[in-house]
């Protein structure tokens, strides 16, 4: 090891905030405000630890919008990473440690009642919302991604239920699924004024879908995957629940630079790269997956592009 590198090295991992911070990062990919709020500095200070960090490729860092968001990124080098399990241990015992994962949690909370909040403020009035994306013709060619009618499928985020009433008019059952109470009140009154049968409601995260293995024929999440903080474990979610040579559909929007619906729709991401979704949804098990951009959907509106992605979950015993 070279005495350039070895002082680099000392110099990075020195002082404990660096450490607590990469500790941080390592569980869950924040933003500074939010690395403020956990640690309890000032922003300069965060932005400044953060720099160090990056400059020696152990953070790295991603634009969502107006936020850009930090992740650890494991040492690979030798040196790196024996110094790096070195310092973990040092803080391993500091009540500061301790400390920083508890506020971690509150800050997660708070994420996720945000996403909550939104969704029980909307309530029955989310339809007059939602009209913005104009989606009829991607729910109707959603459809083609699914068997003939008789199968069961999961609406993940069905919030006032308007998918679930053009599945189950299609022949399906269907179970829709929302975290939101009052989506799922909502879906209530819209299902029984349409006069809409075999449709099952439950309160259910897309994280932690309240189905059993392999209990439905597809699973299908409608402009959901932008609400969440990750699409990844919802996307293993799907798969788990459906039957092998079961299917999954996700709709939804292409990365763009509209910010405004962070605000004005409380989405969480400014859309996927459709190259990443793939990615994700392989690494879910998936096979057969095609994520096509349907870029006339929303041709001449002030919309992103939008996609609908499928994959088939692999048949036992090939």
């Amino acid at each position: 090891m070279s005495s350039e590198l070895l002082q680099k090295i000392f110099r990075t991992l020195g002082d404990p905030t660096r450490v607590r911070i990469g500790l941080l990062l390592q569980r869950e990919e924040l933003a500074v405000q939010e690395l403020m709020e956990v640690l309890g500095m000032a922003q300069s200070r965060v932005s400044r630890h953060l720099g160090i960090l990056r400059e020696a490729a152990l953070v790295r860092d991603r634009r969502d919008g107006t936020y850009a968001l930090y992740h650890f990124v494991g040492p690979e080098e030798p040196a790196w990473a024996d110094a790096w399990a070195l310092a973990c241990r040092a803080v391993a015992d500091d009540p500061a440690t301790e400390r920083d994962q508890a506020a971690l949690a509150r800050v997660l909370r708070a994420r996720e009642q945000r996403a909550h909040s939104f969704f029980d403020s909307v309530g029955g009035e989310w339809d007059a919302l939602r009209k913005v994306w104009g989606d009829e013709l991607l729910r109707a060619r959603a459809f083609r991604h699914l068997i003939p009618s008789g199968m069961t499928v999961a609406d993940v985020g069905t919030g006032t239920g308007v998918l679930a009433i053009d599945l189950a008019e299609a022949g399906c059952h269907v179970i829709a699924i929302d975290s939101s109470e009052a989506m799922l009140e909502a879906a209530a009154r819209k299902l029984e004024a349409a006069g809409v049968s075999g449709v099952e409601l439950r309160a259910g995260t897309a994280e932690g879908l309240p189905l059993a293995d392999g209990e439905v024929d597809a699973a299908f999440a409608h402009m959901v995957l932008q609400y969440l903080e990750a699409p990844e474990p919802a996307i293993a979610e799907m798969s788990r629940v459906v039957r092998p040579g079961g299917r999954v559909v996700l709709i939804d929007f292409v990365s763009h630079d509209r910010a405004w619906m962070q605000g004005e729709l409380g989405v969480r991401h400014l859309g996927f790269a459709p190259e990443d979704l793939a990615a994700a949804m392989r690494a879910a098990g998936l096979e057969q997956v095609h994520v096509n951009v349907q870029p006339e959907a929303t041709r001449g509106a002030d919309l992103p592009e939008t996609f609908i992605a499928s994959g088939t979950r692999p048949e036992e015993n090939r």
